[in-house]
């Protein structure tokens, strides 16, 4: 599927709330690591426009990914793309992919203008409950680290539902949690 909407749910989280929420449902004893390598503008143009650009290393393949804003959660547009073809876009030597490509036409962003800014490193566990995904993600980069839960649904009654009342039940605080590639920028050194 080159588009889906996704609908989830972020909470940062103590390393102690973290391990509370591991061990209170069934994740995988050992996570999967995934690198998410950020691309933007000099000028920051996807995220004026909510929206961010990445490549996510894991298991071997790789995927770019546009995320924008929907109605109802963000839109995400997927180019599966080589290893080599990755390999090239960490370099500099960005080439537009088919569904990426028409969505960046369509923000106004030339896929000249893209620069890569680094990569994020996530230790990810995932486990499905009920009619939701959770999340728990160990995240680096830039010499910072975060605890994350993130929960996926169908929906965003039921994401909203499910999400608070985990948080309520293990006794974890509601944060705002930037997503991460705004975590990841706010933490670029110049």
């Amino acid at each position: 599927m080159a588009q889906e909407i996704e609908i989830e749910y972020k909470n940062l989280l103590t390393k102690e709330e973290f391990d509370r929420l591991l061990f209170a449902f069934p994740f995988p004893e050992q996570p999967i690591i995934q690198t998410n390598h950020y691309f933007e503008t000099r000028n920051f143009a996807l995220k004026d426009r909510q929206s961010a650009l990445r490549i996510r290393e894991k298991n071997g393949k790789y995927q770019l990914t546009l995320k924008e804003p929907a109605a109802e959660g963000l839109l995400e547009t997927h180019d599966s793309l080589t290893k080599e073809e990755a390999e090239d876009w960490l370099k500099g030597n960005i080439r537009g992919q088919h569904h990426t490509a028409k969505q960046l036409v369509k923000l106004g962003i030339s896929i000249d203008e893209l620069v890569y800014h680094g990569s994020l490193v996530t230790a990810r566990r995932e486990c499905k409950y009920k009619d939701v995904l959770l999340v728990l993600d160990f995240s680096t980069y830039h010499g910072t680290s975060d605890y994350e839960f993130e929960l996926e649904a169908p929906n965003a009654q039921i994401g909203q539902q499910a999400f608070d009342q985990i948080l309520t039940h293990l006794n974890i605080e509601h944060r705002t949690t930037p997503n991460k590639i705004q975590r990841f920028f706010s933490t670029l050194r110049s």
